[in-house]
């Protein structure tokens, strides 16, 4: 009886660390720390959590419960903005998602070579070191993550770093 005891016990306190984990997977920390892990793999400063960036992106999350892609509208924040949304949307699989471009992006020429690399380049621009995240839940029960990015990145005619 001792015995089962513990063993649920040890089972009620391991899945309060799992919900623990779960919710911390979207914590402004999780997010720098997953920018400042593949900024770092191109030899970049870290960012830092901005509140007045994450405030301004919360807000737009909110908006955005309906997950359509949609950017904010650039005349009225200075910010860079990358948005994701999925059934599994956290701060990982966001900036993993970014980060995945970098193979369409051709640093000699500056260009993408096919697809997308834009979200790649913003991620790593060498001037956007304050980061703010809003992450919400649609309608339609996936989420939707947006980060800005201060100063903005994504220059015409401008390397990344």
């Amino acid at each position: 009886m001792e015995s089962l005891k513990l063993a649920l016990a040890i089972a009620c306190v391991m899945g309060l660390a799992l919900v623990n984990v779960c919710r911390a997977q979207n914590s402004p920390q999780d997010f720098v720390d997953a920018h400042n892990k593949v900024r770092a793999k191109e030899g970049l400063g870290p960012m830092t959590w901005d509140q007045k960036v994450a405030t301004f992106a919360e807000n737009y999350a909110k908006q955005r419960v309906d997950c359509k892609l949609q950017h904010s509208d650039p005349a009225t924040h200075p910010y860079g903005e990358n948005l994701f949304y999925g059934p599994e949307a956290t701060a990982a699989t966001a900036v993993e998602d970014w980060y995945s471009e970098k193979e369409n992006y051709d640093y000699n020429t500056n260009t993408c070579l096919k697809g997308m690399c834009g979200h790649y380049t913003q991620v790593v621009w060498r001037d956007s070191v304050r980061l703010g995240c809003g992450r919400v839940k649609c309608t339609n029960g996936l989420f939707f993550i947006t980060c800005n990015y201060d100063p903005a990145g994504n220059w015409e005619g401008e390397r990344p770093y």
